[in-house]
């Protein structure tokens, strides 16, 4: 792991958000890996670091290839968020997927309450 996601991983803890799912591979047939998920909410987060030092995910191959993987997450339902080594380091992507999640959540519970009227004949 890098130090980014490190960083990323720790400040999740101090947030007390639910623990991600580490490289997680939720695409069958596919070897992409998703650098923190929450599987149950769909939620997936990617560090992009080396952005500003023609890092991977910055030139061509790199980013061609996050396309079509982030492309296809989203097609399988996924929500994605990208964050740089800055908006790690400042907190911002922390805050953003703390949002993200309590967002995703409130969606669900909406959900899993017009199922319940419906099964309860209301």
């Amino acid at each position: 792991m890098s130090r980014l996601e490190e960083l990323f991983a720790r400040q999740v803890q101090a947030c007390r958000l639910p623990t991600p799912t580490r490289e997680l591979s939720p695409i069958v047939g596919r070897h992409w890996r998703i650098d923190f998920a929450w599987p149950e909410h769909l939620l997936a987060v990617e560090i992009d670091g080396g952005t500003w030092v023609a890092g991977r995910h910055s030139r061509g191959a790199g980013f061609a290839k996050d396309c079509e993987k982030y492309n296809a997450l989203q097609m399988a339902g996924w929500t994605v968020l990208r964050f740089t080594g800055d908006q790690v380091e400042s907190g911002m992507a922390v805050d953003t997927a703390s949002k993200a999640l309590a967002s995703l959540r409130e969606d669900q519970s909406e959900n899993d309450m017009a199922q319940s009227k419906r099964a309860c004949g209301g």
